[in-house]
């Protein structure tokens, strides 16, 4: 896979779990049916989160030319509530992301996790991330992406449970990215919240528009979290964006201490406190912003 350089590597695959695991890692991994194939073992430390309380499942959304499978969970009695769409890290629509949807869905939220990798394939399944990233990512074009969002707040129009004017997004490290990109995209959105998403041109897609160039055509205000030891995201792109971003409603943070993936529980690139604060300042966010 020559077009992704060898500086680029996902921490986690710098970092591993030590070889011999204990005993809770163990069982963790062993218990973990749902987790991407190319980030196991799984920690110890994954959250998991109930469906007590939720109405939480598959569903599917018309797109053109199909259906887009998807992962949705709202609270099971009242509403009708806000909409939070939760787009995918890099390695698809796995047990992290559908419990992430249940996580803010427990907010009081209709979380809706597309899976936007579906006409190219299913990254979970794959354990190599290189062949991920040229088999799947690389072949993912950012104008079905968008289309797929669209469809995805449309279909929530037509839940009962969702008032979908007041709607926002959020996503990690692949997905981080799109939330940058749709944010210039959907002026209909209220506001946004990137973990950790590509700002320059990405290893998978050269071409590609670069976050840095949308700081001054974002039409909902982006909260983004950054890590500050991120070997994936150089510490000048983030401070090229910050100054873009100064005077307008969007703002960066960044997680000194952190690294690349830090709200990622399963893995070992896990931060607590950055991701706890992270996750603090999201839901402000929308709150805020009227989500």
């Amino acid at each position: 896979m020559s077009f992704i350089p060898l500086s680029w590597r996902p921490a986690w695959l710098t970092d591993r779990l030590p070889c011999r695991l204990g005993r809770r890692q163990f069982l963790a991994t062993s218990l973990a049916v749902g987790f991407a194939a190319a980030v196991r073992p799984v920690s110890a430390e994954a959250i998991h989160t109930g469906e007590d309380g939720l109405n939480a499942g598959p569903v599917t959304i018309p797109v053109p030319g199909g259906a887009l499978p998807a992962y949705q969970a709202y609270p099971s009695s009242g509403g009708p509530f806000p909409v939070v769409v939760v787009v995918q890290e890099i390695f698809g629509v796995h047990e992290y992301i559908r419990d992430v949807v249940r996580r803010i869905a427990k907010l009081g939220y209709v979380a809706i996790a597309p899976d936007l990798y579906f006409r190219q394939g299913d990254a979970t399944r794959l354990a190599d991330i290189h062949e991920i990233l040229s088999t799947i990512v690389a072949k993912v074009p950012d104008d079905q992406v968008m289309a797929d969002l669209d469809s995805t707040l449309a279909y929530a129009k037509t839940l009962k449970s969702a008032n979908a004017a007041r709607a926002g997004i959020t996503g990690f490290c692949w997905g981080g990215r799109v939330v940058w990109l749709y944010a210039a995209h959907n002026p209909a959105l209220k506001a946004a919240v990137a973990w950790y998403g590509m700002l320059g041109p990405t290893a998978w897609r050269p071409d590609d528009t670069p976050v840095l160039s949308l700081a001054t055509s974002l039409k909902a205000p982006v909260l983004g979290l950054y890590g500050g030891r991120d070997t994936n995201i150089p510490p000048e792109q983030i401070a090229r964006m910050q100054a873009a971003l100064a005077g307008s409603p969007s703002s960066i943070v960044v997680y000194e201490k952190a690294g690349h993936g830090f709200h990622a529980d399963y893995r070992p690139t896990y931060d607590k406190e950055a991701a706890e604060d992270g996750w603090a300042r999201m839901t402000a966010w929308f709150k805020d912003h009227g989500v």
